[in-house]
């Protein structure tokens, strides 16, 4: 099914990215999050900016995202375009949370999550190209987050993983976040976390802005689109 018409080197891509407060951009007062900091270079009136939704809600699940995808990529065409051209996702930190204590038990159960993630991911397959963003590592010294939700790292590993390999088998590409940032070490990291030790803040949203940027899925997918 024809869902729009293909882009054209005068009409601008329409891109929208739903996921938690990693897309939302919490912790960066200064350029409102990697999402904002890319829409803001787009919006330059001297080049063919795409235009980009941030549809991030802080605190959401894959089961919250799910619940909202179809309405929000349904209600954000724009000029020619009935409905975007792409859908940006980045979720499942909250899920993999531990509920009270350091060994409670995960928001999202992952037997749960594997199946509420590979909904999303078909869900969202159905309506457009689809790209995910990995989430950031913790600081786990830092826990708990609101005296009630305990992250770590074999966690994040774990529910991420699941992540990847649920894009893997759909030829979504993922961008692995959370290995890039463990490889470059504990001080790099630390010093890009905010002081609750779960949100990036200015330049871990600078750096995660730069890593997307520099993610070959995207570029190709830009390209691709404009060679129609």
């Amino acid at each position: 099914m024809q869902l729009s018409t293909r882009p054209t080197e005068t009409q601008p891509l329409k891109i929208v990215a739903l996921g938690d407060s990693l897309i939302y951009g919490f912790g960066d007062p200064e350029g409102g999050g990697w999402v904002e900091r890319l829409r803001r270079q787009w919006m330059s009136p001297d080049r063919a900016g795409h235009v980009l939704y941030n549809l991030g809600v802080r605190g959401d699940r894959v089961q919250q995202v799910a619940q909202r995808l179809e309405v929000e990529f349904r209600h954000r065409g724009e000029l020619r375009n009935q409905v975007p051209d792409l859908i940006i996702l980045s979720v499942g930190v909250n899920d993999s949370a531990r509920l009270g204590r350091e060994n409670g038990r995960n928001y999202t159960d992952f037997a749960t999550f594997e199946v509420e993630i590979a909904s999303l991911l078909e869900q969202a397959q159905q309506l457009c190209p689809v790209l995910f963003v990995g989430m950031v590592p913790v600081d786990e010294a830092k826990m708990p987050f609101l005296d009630c939700f305990y992250y770590n790292h074999a966690d994040q590993h774990r529910y991420k993983e699941a992540t990847r390999l649920a894009c893997q088998q759909r030829g979504i590409p993922y961008l692995d976040i959370f290995q890039k940032w463990m490889e470059r070490g504990d001080n790099w990291r630390l010093r890009r976390l905010s002081n609750d030790g779960l949100h990036p803040n200015t330049i871990g949203y600078q750096a995660l802005l730069e890593d997307v940027m520099n993610w070959d899925a995207l570029e190709t997918f830009q390209h691709k689109s404009y060679s129609h």
